[in-house]
């Protein structure tokens, strides 16, 4: 097939809604056609994506171990071994001295998702041992949709039963009989929406909780005292929580404070001045969060307690609960902060080596332990995973990510640049290459996403290093609709302000480039999912200021999908996109829609990837958007559209598919740059 696939056009209001036909034949055909055109187009890049294949392969350890965690008499761990596409799990007895180190004699296989698997798709939900460490909840999705089978294991035998229950959301969560489980099913849309109890030596299941509301998404998790379980219910704008002590599993959960329009509230359980209490996170008082607290017996609205304030400039986002001290995570300045309270001493702040990074409270590790586990990472600096000393405030690295063969962290330079957009924001850039790279106009690679509040703290990418060595420049656009300035940032970026994201991201490539960082003909540009929108948005408006696009399970179809409220998500997304039914919000969707809003112009070389069992950006998104595309564009440029068949939302699943789904990406990259 030398010609690139024509898809059929009806004489329709969407001429390509027939893409939507899921299983038609003449769908399958058209997908497998424009898969087969991409493996001919790029049959010379063959070799190249082999050697990057290898390369980056050969940057990863391929047997490693996991840090242990210490629970209860164990250490659960998981360890990957070389040509395992998986990680196997497993735990071994807790050594007397508190030390992290394996005890091989009484190690014990806990699950092995590479047998499970037998070479197909697989995905782990939850991996849940109960409070008594004799069982373990697991559950599997086999096919990309993300609707889960339950198992729960004895691990005195590896007696293994299958709950006959169907639809279910992949969570599991005990009580502390550790006979009694929760569970959430999806309803037709897949959206969580209702919790069961179910209780081991039963083939029944009774119904706890039903949320009719679609804007809603239930979920259910142990408070971090394991004395309490929460059931937390929230759509894009709104929280609501229901409670109930862990030891009494049969009965009611009770609500925290009803749900109330536009107030966002989370809980957890946990000790202060040595007495239990409630911790309430809350935007009653602002934006950014203020955190309060209760007593364990009651949780009236009126009997709240304001511990921290809400500061207009500073994002509390999260609260990590111990019995040694109080842990906030916050944002501020477009960077992440850990604040720790020790109980009976001064508040300090965690200190870091780096302008711009990624840190997270990756473990709390027991309630009684003096010490959590911090993830860490820049653009050069490979995660590593800290010991907090709460008390204290030492920290010490137990594990750092390892980068086979030649590497070298301080010959890449972070920087932080600033571009102004339209309307005078300044929108942070987070930015990386070879030190000696900088101050030439080379190749750069912008990556951007902007929807959900959803921050892009800059990451290390073994990956990338391919990039990087052959004279790219990595860089990030945190646009507005993220949430790396705080909640206001997220909202200048959503409903009628959702342009603002486009104005951000098409500022950031103008200044990379009136910077001398790169040009017009050395750009490239990507984005996944919301991400995808972002790509297609940019694309329509400002063509020229690319050479080339990636769009990773593009919601590049956003006006006909808002449309559908039989689709996954559709009725909940209304709080971010707004609601077509309204005309004002259908014109202003019309407007930016990228499907909606191609035109006879010429356009950069573009990569669109879909997966075919993907529940949240469906496969005809990029089919059609691609469709469309090709009888639209007045250049010859190459456009592509991968469609991974048995894969879901986030690609295929082993590890060394999604390595070899990177060097494709990059060797389009280099072909288009002439750099292959």
């Amino acid at each position: 097939m030398s010609h690139a696939p024509i898809a059929r056009v009806d004489n329709a209001a969407d001429p390509y809604r027939w893409l939507e036909n899921r299983d038609s034949a003449e769908v399958l055909d058209y997908l497998k056609a424009e898969n087969t055109y991409l493996e001919q187009q790029l049959s010379e890049q063959l070799h190249l994506r082999e050697t990057l294949f290898q390369e980056i392969k050969g940057r990863i350890r391929e047997t490693d171990l996991s840090l242990p965690s210490p629970w209860g008499p164990y250490l659960y761990y998981q360890r990957t071994t070389a040509g395992d596409e998986y990680p196997r799990h497993y735990r071994c007895r807790k050594p007397a001295d508190g030390s992290l180190t394996v005890d091989e004699a009484s190690e014990q296989l806990l699950l092995d998702p590479n047998d499970l698997a037998d070479g197909g798709f697989i995905s782990l939900g939850a991996f849940s041992i109960s409070p008594d460490h004799q069982r373990l909840a697991y559950s599997l999705d086999t096919s990309g949709e993300e609707t889960y089978q339950l198992f729960v294991k004895e691990l005195a035998d590896d007696s293994l039963i299958e709950l006959p229950f169907e639809e279910c959301d992949g969570s599991m969560t005990w009580a502390n009989d550790s006979h009694t489980l929760f569970f959430g099913e999806l309803d037709d849309t897949h959206r969580p929406h209702k919790l069961y109890r179910h209780r081991l030596g039963t083939d029944a299941a009774e119904l706890v909780f039903h949320e009719p509301d679609g804007r809603f998404f239930l979920s259910c998790y142990r408070s971090s005292s394991e004395r309490q379980l929460i059931l937390q219910l929230g759509s894009k704008t709104t929280g609501e929580a229901w409670v109930l002590d862990a030891e009494t599993p049969q009965a009611a959960f009770s609500c925290v404070v009803p749900r109330e329009e536009g107030h966002e509230y989370d809980v957890d359980h946990g000790a202060l001045d040595g007495q239990w209490r409630w911790f309430i996170r809350s935007n009653q008082h602002g934006i950014n969060f203020a955190l309060f607290t209760a007593c364990d017996t009651t949780l009236n609205l009126s009997d709240w307690q304001l511990l921290r304030a809400h500061d207009p400039d500073v994002m509390l986002e999260g609260v990590s609960l111990n019995q040694q001290a109080l842990v906030l995570s916050l944002r501020e300045g477009g960077l992440p902060m850990i604040d720790v309270q020790p109980h009976g001493q001064a508040a300090y702040r965690v200190q870091l080596p780096d302008a711009a990074y990624s840190l997270y409270v990756q473990d709390s590790l027991e309630f009684d332990s003096p010490a959590i586990r911090l993830r860490y990472e820049a653009l050069n600096r490979p995660a590593q995973v800290r010991q907090l000393e709460l008390a204290t405030g030492a920290q010490l690295v137990l594990k750092q990510t390892p980068v086979l063969g030649p590497f070298d962290a301080d010959s890449y330079v972070s920087q932080r640049l600033w571009a102004t957009a339209a309307d005078g924001s300044q929108i942070p850039i987070s930015l990386v290459a070879k030190r000696e790279v900088l101050g030439t106009s080379a190749p750069l690679y912008l990556y951007g996403y902007g929807a959900y509040g959803e921050s892009l703290d800059p990451w290390f990418s073994h990956a990338r290093l391919s990039l990087l060595e052959r004279g790219f420049i990595f860089a990030i656009a945190h646009v507005r609709g993220g949430g790396e300035l705080g909640e206001a940032w997220y909202r200048a970026g959503k409903l009628e302000h959702k342009e603002n994201s486009f104005g951000d991201f098409i500022a950031c490539a103008e200044h990379l480039i009136a910077t001398g960082y790169t040009s017009a003909q050395q750009l490239v540009i990507s984005g996944g999912s919301a991400g995808g929108l972002l790509m297609g948005a940019v694309l329509n408006q400002r063509p020229e200021l690319f050479t080339a696009a990636i769009a990773e399970v593009p919601f590049v179809d956003v006006l006909n999908t808002m449309q559908n409220p039989d689709l996954p998500l559709t009725i909940t997304e209304y709080d971010e996109w707004g609601d077509p039914n309204q005309p004002e919000v259908f014109e202003r969707i019309k407007a930016y829609a990228p499907y909606e809003n191609l035109r006879a112009q010429a356009y950069p070389a573009i990569l669109a990837v879909a997966g075919y069992n993907d529940s949240r950006v469906q496969y005809w998104e990029a089919a059609k958007w691609v469709a469309k595309l090709r009888a639209q564009k007045t250049d010859s440029n190459l456009l592509l559209l991968k469609t991974e068949l048995d894969a879901g939302h986030g690609g295929m699943s082993g590890r060394y598919q999604a390595l070899k789904d990177a060097a494709l990406e990059y060797a389009f990259i280099l072909k288009v740059l002439g750099l292959a």
